[in-house]
């Protein structure tokens, strides 16, 4: 059995991946889901169940579209300055990691940006706190989880202007007030389903307020216009992603599935604090649930306990380059015996090494 801890594309459920499997060879009729027409009623119908489950598990109040989209999150770092960056206005980021980063980044191109607040100069092991947000920014923008460096927000920071929100890599894993947002954007391949969509929670009252002419593949509007089918979807993606909703939905929602992912952080988190040949990388007040990322205290231990988890089954532990060690991805679908199986991986390589010594 392998235990999947990979950052993305990531695991998925079991079930999901047969009933797919099934989908690719016979989902109407003799006719595989990777060909049948998108102006199919099927398959409208797939969109529209996923459109009402995503309403649904995260409580979306009305006035807000949901939209079935293409390009990755890396797309809606453009398409959110050129829908709500006026010219002369300026746009708020935090920049707690890699992919704020990036985002900033984008948004430059656009229009004016100012970071409120970075913890670059810490290698992003913390979240930074007690930072002023200028109420003329267009909007405020903040990446929820950061993926690489391990650390989560999970309190939206209070402001009076438009909050846009990257939630890539949590959302779905908890409970979250999206009246509190005007635009959540998310890729798809943490706890949604496949890579190749994403899907973007836009307050429709946001749109329309700047002069700029946008093209209609980056307009939000375009899109919900045409119900996310201006062109052609990600016809797989996003039925692979109402089966995951599906099984979500299944398990209790999202608040259910919150309770199972604390208990599935706090056991490893426990862990890591216990062991001695071990230690986390990030300020402990701002630990991620999804992404878990620690160290060895000998570095020169890490290649032979990455090699002797691998020996156990586990897989794709290893950390990102920027901070090296290891990185355990505990996203949804990830059960709490493969967190187990880590856990007993390190505490019988301590044995090991105590024994050794």
């Amino acid at each position: 059995m392998k235990h999947n801890f990979g950052a993305g594309p990531c695991i998925l459920p079991q079930e999901v991946f047969k009933q797919a499997a099934q989908a690719v060879l016979d989902f109407n009729d003799g006719l595989s889901i990777l060909e049948i027409s998108h102006r199919t009623t099927e398959f409208e119908a797939v969109v529209a169940e996923a459109d009402k489950l995503v309403k649904e598990l995260l409580n979306v109040p009305s006035g807000y579209s949901v939209l079935f989209l293409q390009g990755g999150a890396s797309l809606q770092f453009a398409m959110v300055p050129m829908n709500l960056l006026g010219g002369g206005q300026t746009a708020s980021y935090l920049d707690s990691g890699v992919w704020a980063t990036k985002a900033l980044k984008e948004a430059k191109f656009i229009g004016n940006v100012n970071v409120v607040a970075s913890s670059k100069d810490a290698n992003y092991t913390f979240i930074p706190k007690d930072f002023e947000i200028p109420a003329d920014s267009a909007y405020f923008h903040y990446t929820s989880n950061n993926t690489i460096y391990g650390t989560e927000l999970f309190e939206v920071p209070k402001t009076s202007v438009p909050v846009v929100c990257d939630m890539s890599s949590d959302i779905m894993s908890r409970v979250i007030d999206v009246a509190q947002f005007d635009l959540i954007y998310a890729g798809a391949q943490k706890n949604i389903g496949p890579a190749g969509l994403t899907i973007a929670i836009v307050k429709d009252e946001i749109l329309g307020k700047i002069d700029r002419k946008i093209p209609s593949m980056l307009n939000y509007q375009s899109h919900i216009d045409n119900g996310s089918m201006y062109n052609t979807p990600p016809v797989f993606s996003i039925y692979v992603a109402l089966l995951n909703l599906r099984w979500l939905k299944s398990k209790g929602g999202v608040a259910e599935i919150e309770k199972e992912n604390k208990q599935k952080a706090e056991a490893l988190y426990r862990e890591i604090d216990r062991n001695p040949l071990f230690k986390g990388t990030c300020a402990v007040e701002d630990r991620s649930r999804m992404n878990i990322c620690f160290v060895m205290e000998n570095a020169e231990l890490e290649k032979p306990f990455l090699k002797y988890a691998e020996e156990q089954g586990i897989v794709g532990i290893k950390g990102h380059r920027s901070v090296g060690g290891f990185r355990a991805s505990m996203y949804n679908a990830l059960p709490i015996t493969s967190v187990h199986a880590l856990i007993d991986a390190m505490q019988s390589f301590e044995e090991q090494q105590a024994k050794a010594n």
